[in-house]
């Protein structure tokens, strides 16, 4: 069975977020790598990509069992994606991180 996967409003904004930080960094660095904020949007657009065959083998994010957390690694650290499996064919990603960040925004 496949899962629809959706991104919220909230989420999309995450991620252009998690893009331009990258994007920022690498400007700032003398030999910085322009393409790394495309691969690692890449990165988490594949991640995301999985939960249409597999949620429930994400970890638990709270008291629910519905709503769970997906580690997708990128380099040394990587982002977490915050989602909640809506039925039987919904899953919808409400927020993305960096796995440094403390809290979702």
């Amino acid at each position: 069975m496949n899962f629809r996967v959706r991104l919220t409003r909230e989420a999309e904004a995450d991620l252009e977020r998690l893009f331009d930080f990258v994007l920022e960094r690498e400007l700032a660095r003398a030999s910085g790598n322009l393409e790394l904020a495309e691969q690692a949007v890449l990165a988490i657009r594949a991640g995301v990509a999985t939960l249409k065959t597999s949620p429930f083998t994400c970890r638990k994010a709270g008291q629910s069992p519905f709503l769970r957390e997906l580690i997708i690694p990128f380099g040394h650290t990587g982002y977490v994606a915050l989602f909640e499996i809506i039925d039987p064919a919904e899953v919808v990603v409400s927020a993305l991180r960096h796995q440094l960040e403390d809290d979702y925004h």
